[in-house]
Order: structure tokens, then C-alpha cells, then sequence
């Protein structure tokens, strides 16, 4: 169920808010992250709405087909498997399509912080440690989002705390599990 978790970070990180199912006033160590993936964070039901409705083919309801060409696109070794398990495993009328009640449903209890980490290396193509703007860019383009690169530089810039220019494990990390303010 872990991979449908990772869905929800694949549209737009920039824009996700959550809020800490359990604040710790301080932000994650790598040693803390290496004893913490079984750390859940709270998505924002409002941006989880709007990922499923990116996902879905037909309004209301994402099927397998859906989620397999989403999967392809990410190079997924086994798209057409890993979309039937998906569907099968929140499918809880059994319609064989995941309708929003049953998308919420899995994302209930909110997202381990270790599908956090490995959503940063779908950002992360070259696995060097850190997301270039160009990086982003690619991923929000598979996701048919049509984003200019100097966008992409300022979600970049915005995320980027000490100012090298890339988004590493700890930026990315801070950006995914802070509480944010409604604009």
C-alpha cells in the first residue's frame, strides 16, 4: 500500500500541506530519520482531493488504467501489476475503479515518513543526494503540469535552506512534514 502513498507526492510537492500527527517543535535529524519511518504525517484533505482528481481519468473515479499510465511514466518496472494491486487493495465496494471516499480511506491515517524519503528520489533521477530545478521540472511535466524551468528554480529557491541552489534530503524533508499556513 506503501506505493499508493507515494502517489499522493508525486503531484506538485510544492503545493501539498501537512500538518505532524505528533509535533516535535524541531526538525528531524538524519539519525531520527533512520529510527522514525514509522513517523505518520496528516496530508491536507483539500490537496488530497486535488491529487485525486489529477490522477482520476474520468471525474470521480481513478482506475487501473490510470494509475499504470502514471506508473509508466515513472518507469515503474511492473506499471500494469502494481496499478491492479492498488485498485484491488482500496477498491472497497469492489466497482474495480477507487473512487475519492476509498482514496481518503487509505490516506486516512496519514503517510509514513518513510514513503516521504523515497518520494524524494522520484525527484531525485540522478540519485546525487539533491533535486536541481531541472530535476522538477521533469517530474511535474510526466505529470502533464506545464511548468517553466524558472518556476521550477524558485520552488527550488523556496525550499533550498542553505542556499546552494538544490533541494537535499533535509530541505525536502523539512518541506514535507511542516504545518503550513492557508493563502
Amino acid at each position: 500500500m506503501s506505493h499508493l502513498s507515494i502517489l499522493t507526492f508525486k503531484y506538485n510537492l510544492a503545493k501539498l500541506r501537512f500538518k505532524p500527527a505528533r509535533p516535535t517543535g524541531r526538525l528531524l535529524s538524519s539519525r531520527d530519520r533512520q529510527q522514525s519511518d514509522l513517523m505518520m504525517y496528516k496530508p491536507d484533505d483539500e490537496e488530497m482531493a486535488k491529487v485525486f482528481d489529477k490522477i482520476a481519468g474520468e471525474p470521480g473515479l481513478i482506475s487501473r488504467s490510470d494509475l499504470q499510465a502514471l506508473l509508466q511514466r515513472f518507469d515503474k518496472a511492473d506499471a500494469v501489476g502494481e496499478a491492479r494491486r492498488m485498485v484491488c487493495a482500496a477498491d472497497s465496494n469492489k466497482d474495480g475503479y477507487m473512487d475519492l471516499e476509498e482514496f481518503m480511506e487509505v490516506h486516512k491515517n496519514g503517510v509514513l515518513l518513510g514513503d516521504i524519503r523515497r518520494a524524494f528520489f522520484v525527484f531525485d533521477r540522478d540519485r546525487d543526494g539533491r533535486i536541481t530545478a531541472e530535476e522538477v521540472m521533469d517530474v511535474l511535466r510526466k505529470l502533464g503540469d506545464s511548468c517553466s524551468l524558472e518556476d521550477c528554480r524558485k520552488m527550488v529557491k523556496e525550499i533550498d535552506r542553505n542556499h546552494d541552489g538544490y533541494v537535499d534530503m533535509d530541505d525536502f524533508m523539512a518541506m514535507m512534514t511542516r504545518p503550513r499556513k492557508r493563502m
